[in-house]
């Protein structure tokens, strides 16, 4: 039997190599077994993450995302997604790379040929944001939680010039207080209790319906429990949340910057704005379902 070490299992999962050991160490990946200081995980182990059951069984998308990325199949919809969330979700907070861009890094591993000059963060951000699907996708219908929602920001900033920033706090939550367009978030004091508060409260909702989930990400960003990279952490949680609880799910894309913004600026006072916005979004990815021949039921 072949085995893998800790960072060719990382790398072919998707997880970070501390996830990775942490799974070793509890038993939730089978056969994993230590030899000295390193550990030994069976081949067969890729796909037999052990976790507790599900009270349903996976989507027909969820089910086809989870094959075409352990296939590593291309031109599907696995392909199609991680392309337009990437590039959509990094556009919104101002990644200067084109879509033709995202779509050779994940293709070819190279960013193809450009006059311009490229931010290397946004290259690094970019493979990490592929790395944050495959997470979200493997972990789709496990419980939101505090861990589960680090580990995305701990993937998404690892390798960027933040994470050489001792008070960025790369995977925790942020040691500064900071605004979002002239509003201010949630105390670095105060994030603790407020996340688990909102988590909660939000677990503690039986059937959740897309506007517990858009209510969930609204109070998610006005609590902005990072230094960066909120906006990208929590349109992934709306993601995986769709998933988890049979709702077609969506990719807020760029064009749909301004209104999307403003639904966040007026929750309080028109809900429909933000609702909107997401049930465009919906319409768009429900027309992939239809091409690439997924049924839906709700």
């Amino acid at each position: 039997m072949r085995f893998l070490s800790v960072s060719e299992y990382a790398q072919k999962s998707g997880l970070p190599e501390r996830t990775v050991r942490h799974h070793c160490r509890t038993g939730k990946i089978d056969g994993a077994f230590l030899v000295g200081k390193t550990w030994n995980i069976p081949l067969n182990a890729l796909t037999t993450v052990i976790s507790l059951p599900n009270s349903q069984p996976d989507s027909a998308l969820l089910q086809r995302l989870k094959e075409e990325r352990t296939m590593r199949l291309k031109g599907g919809i696995y392909h199609r997604t991680q392309i337009d969330f990437t590039y959509n979700s990094n556009k919104i907070e101002g990644s200067k790379l084109t879509a033709d861009q995202t779509r050779f890094i994940f293709e070819t591993n190279t960013i193809g040929l450009t006059n311009e000059v490229v931010n290397v963060d946004d290259i690094v951000e970019t493979t990490n944001h592929f790395r944050c699907i495959e997470f979200m996708i493997i972990n789709a219908t496990e419980p939101l939680s505090e861990q589960f929602i680090k580990e995305l920001h701990a993937i998404l900033k690892n390798g960027t010039s933040d994470s050489r920033k001792d008070w960025f706090n790369v995977g925790a939550y942020k040691k500064l207080p900071n605004e979002v367009a002239g509003v201010e978030t949630t105390h670095p004091k105060e994030l603790g209790k407020q996340m688990k508060k909102l988590l909660n409260n939000y677990n503690l909702l039986q059937q959740k319906t897309l506007e517990d989930i858009v209510a969930f990400h609204y109070q998610f960003e006005m609590i902005h429990p990072f230094q960066d990279g909120n906006g990208r952490v929590g349109r992934l949680i709306m993601f995986k949340e769709c998933l988890a609880n049979n709702i077609v799910p969506f990719i807020i894309e760029d064009h749909l910057k301004h209104f999307y913004y403003r639904g966040l600026q007026e929750w309080n006072r028109v809900r429909e704005y933000l609702l909107d916005t997401c049930l465009s979004a919906q319409d768009n990815y429900k027309a992939l379902l239809q091409y690439f021949e997924i049924g839906w039921v709700e």
